[in-house]
């Protein structure tokens, strides 16, 4: 009876210490080229009354360059103002061993789009981030404890979460550990 409890402990370790598996929302290969886009994780999310934010990333890679997409909803009963990405906007991730990487935004401006529902307004903003090539390792290695994303005109801070218990979903998210157990699936 020990040795079968020591097995079944073993395993459940094991299963909690392995790699991540990919999971992708698109993954295309045919004569023009390759795509693969991984799907959407949560990285953040808050909840306050009214107020519903949620942050989102996804990797891609198409024909070898590797991007990051990002995806912000917020919903709300009043008036949500815009947030804009331009060429000019960067995302600052401070890992936790004191290195900053930076992603910059590609040459696209964007404001998103403002859906309006019945008793709620929704805005949803997507931008493209491009990887500096000497960045992928250091990402590898150590978890993000800190996000700054510079929008056109105004700058926003986002503390990741070792373990996000999502409210929208109920799974369970590791968004400082996004870059670790995700960049695999697109290099």
């Amino acid at each position: 009876m020990k040795k079968l409890l020591l097995i079944v402990i073993m395993f459940l370790n094991f299963n909690a210490f392995a790699q991540k598996e990919c999971e992708y929302d698109t993954s295309i290969t045919d004569s023009i080229g390759t795509y693969k886009s991984t799907k959407e994780y949560i990285v953040h999310e808050r909840y306050f009354g009214n107020n519903k934010s949620t942050l989102l990333f996804s990797l891609i890679n198409a024909e070898g360059l590797i991007s990051l997409n990002i995806q912000m909803i917020k919903k709300n009963n009043e008036f949500i103002p815009a947030k804009c990405f331009d060429k000019n906007s960067k995302i600052y991730l401070q890992l936790e061993n004191g290195k900053i990487v930076t992603l910059v935004a590609i040459d696209q401006e964007t404001c998103g789009e403002a859906i309006s529902k019945e008793s709620e307004n929704v805005r949803a903003l997507t931008g493209y981030f491009l990887f500096m090539k000497e960045s992928f390792q250091e990402l590898k290695k150590s978890p993000v404890s800190l996000m700054r994303i510079k929008f056109a005109g105004e700058t926003e801070d986002y503390v990741l979460k070792s373990e996000l218990l999502s409210e929208s979903n109920q799974h369970t998210y590791f968004p400082q550990n996004y870059f670790i157990n995700y960049l695999k699936c697109v290099e």
